[in-house]
């Protein structure tokens, strides 16, 4: 098997002094209008036939056929549903308290039932009907609980469930869609749980319900640790979304319904893992599909086969500008078969010593899903703008926003692009 390894440059970053009373936000909205993305407005940009091609074609827009088609060029309704599950993911880091000083740090700022309206992002049609939290697994020495407590907050709102209930939006959909959306990482130990790169086993209940064909699959360490860690007055993330999914399942599941799982950075992982859970627990599923925003690599080749046999689909919105969609660990090829325990890692292209530190330790990932690959280069708004800022969600908003295709990127650029291949064409007579 060929393994292959990625060479990251990092430009050389100027130093600036941020001010210790500043909160850092990686929604990060930009103030700027020339940076700022506009939704586009269902009634923008579907005709009346357009809406009813959503409602015939729902599951094709959900990935059961890979979005064949339907990427490149960008088809116009499914721009506009991924949109609106990046303002589902906006409004968990609005409704985020980060600010340490505040009694409601690492909490929502708001009621459950307010989330959408209070955050600021328009009418959805859905109502939110549970708030979710991760808690971190790393077992700190004492000493830190004498810290500040903010450095050791083991349990934060990670983000909620919502159920579509407007019936102008369930007839436009063609189903009942659930939303799950997570924010990306915001405490001090959701940071150590990250760098915890290596990959370890899935934990025995998932693994049984599976099948022990599963032998083999796992996952990033710190993802599945805030994942699966609970305490004495939090129950575990994985406990609550099967939760609610089983409630979920006996309220709706004589309608026609989806899961819609959906996050950025961290919440892009947490989703792939929940998504996962979530057809390995319910036999009864609907169709689950994941939308994830500038989401890190999260398990190895096996657990990404396990993932196409449980019909998970997943759609990875990537910058290609981003760092964090490259890491942790390395890639193998999308077209390598599964692999078993007896088989070696031929690693190609590295070092000796890498060869054999990657040969002992568990660092080899594969990439899952399908793929939406944009680029801050091609955007002639964003490509003066530092490394920090390709991961911001409202950067990811701003390029599916205005993406065309990868002949023309952006739509900024969509007239003279035609304009050059008219006059090509010209010349060509």
């Amino acid at each position: 098997m060929r393994v292959a390894a990625i060479a990251v440059t990092i430009p050389k970053l100027t130093h600036y002094t941020i001010p210790s009373s500043t909160i850092i936000n990686p929604l990060k909205l930009n103030e700027n209008s020339e940076f700022s993305w506009t939704p586009l407005k269902h009634d923008s940009v579907l005709t009346h036939s357009n809406s009813g091609k959503l409602a015939k074609h729902w599951m094709e827009y959900q990935g059961i056929n890979n979005w064949e088609g339907l990427l490149d060029p960008l088809d116009d309704i499914l721009r506009s549903e991924i949109l609106k599950y990046g303002r589902f993911v906006e409004a968990a880091y609005q409704s985020f308290d980060f600010d340490p000083s505040s009694p409601t740090y690492a909490t929502s700022k708001f009621h459950k039932n307010s989330i959408l309206t209070r955050s600021c992002i328009g009418e959805t049609g859905y109502k939110p009907i549970k708030h979710l939290r991760a808690t971190c697994g790393i077992q700190l020495p004492g000493w830190v609980d004498r810290g500040p407590s903010w450095v050791s907050t083991r349990s934060s709102w990670i983000g909620y469930v919502a159920v579509c209930q407007d019936k102008e939006e369930i007839a436009r959909l063609g189903r009942r869609d659930v939303v799950i959306a997570f924010r990306g990482t915001a405490t001090c130990l959701e940071w150590l749980e990250n760098l915890r790169a290596t990959l370890t086993c899935l934990p025995d209940d998932v693994v049984n319900v599976v099948g022990p064909e599963n032998g083999g699959a796992m996952v990033e360490s710190g993802f599945l640790s805030l994942y699966t860690s609970g305490s004495d007055t939090c129950p575990s993330l994985q406990h609550m979304v099967r939760e609610e999914i089983g409630r979920v399942l006996q309220t709706y599941g004589d309608e026609p319904l989806s899961f819609t799982i959906t996050g950025h950075s961290l919440g892009a992982a947490l989703a792939t893992l929940a998504a996962y859970d979530i057809n390995s627990t319910f036999s009864d599923a609907p169709m689950v599909t994941v939308i994830s925003f500038g989401g890190p690599r999260v398990g190895n080749q096996n657990f990404r086969c396990q993932l196409e046999k449980s019909g998970t689909k997943i759609l990875r919105i990537v910058n290609s500008d981003d760092l964090i969609t490259k890491v942790p660990g390395f890639v193998i090829d999308n077209d390598d078969t599964e692999m078993t325990n007896n088989q070696a890692l031929n690693v190609v292209g590295l070092p000796r010593w890498v060869r054999k530190r990657v040969e002992d330790a568990p660092l080899v990932y594969a990439d899952v899903g399908q793929e939406l690959r944009l680029s801050s280069k091609e955007c002639p708004y964003l490509c003066k703008e530092g490394v920090v800022s390709c991961h911001e969600l409202s950067t990811y908003l701003h390029l599916v926003n205005g993406f065309v295709s990868s002949n023309c990127p952006f739509r900024a650029t969509a007239m003279r692009v035609l304009y050059k291949h008219h006059r090509q064409k010209l010349g060509s007579y």
